[in-house]
C-alpha cells in the first residue's frame, strides 16, 4: 500500500496527536499520507495549524485505504465515503468502546504493516434503506449498522408492523424499531435486547424497542427476505427514520420502510489477528 487519506475527528483527537503519530508511522514506512476532514467543524473550534489539510473528495480518488480517528459514530460516517471509492476502511479508536475499530489509539506503530501490504480485508454486508410516503421514495440510504424507526419526544407510542416477503411477521405498540447488519448487532439493537451476531453473517436483525406487550421479540431475517416495516398509527404524529445515526428523517402514518440486504459491502482493514469474539470479551467486560 503506497497511498492513504487520513480523517480525524477534532473533538476525540485534539491537537491531532494521534494523526500525527500515525502520520510519522506511515510516512517512515514510505506511504504517503493526505490528511482530511470528513465532516464539517464548527468554524469556533481551533485546528492545528501546523496540518496541512487536503480535500477529501478530491483525495480519495487515488487512495487505497481510509483511516479513521474517532469512535463508531465517525467510522461509520467515513465508511461511507469508502464504500463508495470501493476501498477498505481501518478505524482507529479513541476514547470510546469502539467495536468497528480496528485499532486502539496505542496500537498504532501496527499501521507499518501497510506498507508491506501485511492485512486481510473483511467484508461486511450493509442493508439497502427505501422510505415510501404516498407511493414514492421519498428517501434511500445504505446502512453499515442499522437503520431505526423511533418516536420524537412528544409521540407515545409507534404501531408497527414487519412483514417477510409480504407476510407479517410481527405487529407491536412501542417505541420503535431496530434493524441492524450483524455489524450493527453490538450496538443500539443489543442494548435494545438484541442478539450478538458475528459480523461475517449476512442477517438483518430487527429488534422492537421498548415494546408494550411481551410477545415481540427480536427477530433474524435471512439474507434474501425483503422486509417491509409498515408504520401505523402514530400518537400526535411523530417519528423519525434514522440510518446509521444519520439525519433523523420524518416518517407518517401509512409509511413504508423496505429493506434488503445491499448490493455494496463495506472492507475493513485487518492488522490483528483477534477475532470478534475476542473484541466482545474485551469491549463488553471493559
Amino acid at each position: 500500500m503506497k497511498r492513504v487519506v487520513m480523517t480525524p475527528n477534532p473533538y476525540r483527537d485534539r491537537d491531532f496527536a494521534c494523526v500525527r503519530q500515525a502520520q510519522r508511522i506511515l510516512e517512515q514506512a514510505g506511504v504517503e499520507v493526505k490528511i482530511c476532514l470528513a465532516f464539517d467543524v464548527d468554524a469556533s473550534f481551533p485546528l492545528p495549524e501546523n496540518v496541512v489539510l487536503s480535500e477529501l473528495q478530491e483525495e480519495i480518488k487515488s487512495a487505497e485505504a481510509l483511516i479513521c480517528f474517532g469512535g463508531d459514530g465517525t467510522i461509520l460516517h467515513a465508511s461511507k465515503t469508502a464504500m463508495r471509492r470501493g476501498i477498505p476502511i481501518l478505524g482507529v479508536n479513541i476514547g470510546t468502546v469502539g467495536f468497528m475499530a480496528e485499532l486502539e489509539s496505542e496500537e498504532m506503530e501496527l499501521l507499518g504493516k501497510l506498507a508491506a501490504d501485511d492485512y486481510q480485508i473483511d467484508e461486511r454486508m450493509t442493508i439497502f434503506v427505501r422510505l415510501i410516503h404516498e407511493g414514492r421514495i421519498i428517501y434511500r440510504d445504505l446502512a453499515l449498522n442499522d437503520a431505526v424507526i423511533t418516536k420524537g419526544a412528544v409521540a407515545r407510542v409507534i404501531q408497527t408492523a414487519v412483514l417477510l416477503d409480504g407476510i407479517e411477521a410481527m405487529n407491536f405498540s412501542g417505541d420503535g424499531i431496530i434493524a441492524a447488519t450483524p455489524t450493527g448487532s453490538t450496538a443500539y439493537s443489543m442494548s435494545a435486547g438484541g442478539p450478538i451476531v458475528e459480523p461475517s453473517a449476512d442477517n438483518i436483525i430487527l429488534t422492537p424497542i421498548c415494546a408494550h406487550n411481551l410477545q415481540p421479540r427480536s427477530l433474524i431475517a435471512a439474507p434474501n427476505r425483503k422486509v417491509e416495516i409498515q408504520v401505523g398509527r402514530i400518537n400526535r404524529r411523530n417519528a423519525f427514520l434514522s440510518v446509521d445515526g444519520g439525519k433523523a428523517v420524518r416518517v407518517y402514518t401509512g409509511d413504508r420502510i423496505l429493506l434488503e440486504m445491499g448490493n455494496q459491502k463495506t472492507k475493513l482493514l485487518k492488522l490483528k489477528n483477534t477475532t470478534f469474539f475476542d473484541i466482545v470479551k474485551s469491549k463488553l467486560n471493559h
